[in-house]
């Protein structure tokens, strides 16, 4: 006799996402400076991937411009230090690139 299939219940993935879901959707600060807060948590902590998907969410919300996010990066490189500021650096430009890139691709008339 087999047994029925049984479901795999991530219940800890669940209740982070409920947790920051809550977090986040609270109205004392807004989206903006919560982001702000978070991108200097992570390039304080070195969380290199973590700080990319934030710093395209940023940009991609219309939360930071092109030039709040180079703004970041001075202010940041002063007190997370000169090499997690170059690596945000580095993470900023690729994206304001990859992000154009997109647009012009969308923008080209011969598609």
């Amino acid at each position: 006799m087999t047994e029925p299939a049984r479901e795999i219940v991530d219940s800890f993935g669940m209740t982070a996402e409920r947790q920051f879901a809550d977090v986040w959707a609270r109205t004392v600060l807004p989206d903006r400076d919560r982001r702000l807060l978070l991108l200097g948590l992570l390039v304080g902590q070195g969380l290199h991937e973590m700080t990319e998907v934030h710093l395209d969410v940023a940009l991609r919300t219309g939360e930071l411009s092109e030039v709040e996010l180079r703004e970041v990066v001075v202010f940041l490189s002063h007190y997370a230090g000169w090499a997690r500021g170059a690596k945000l650096n580095d993470q900023v430009e690729e994206l304001i690139e990859r992000v154009s890139r997109t647009r012009s691709d969308r923008a080209d008339p011969a598609d």
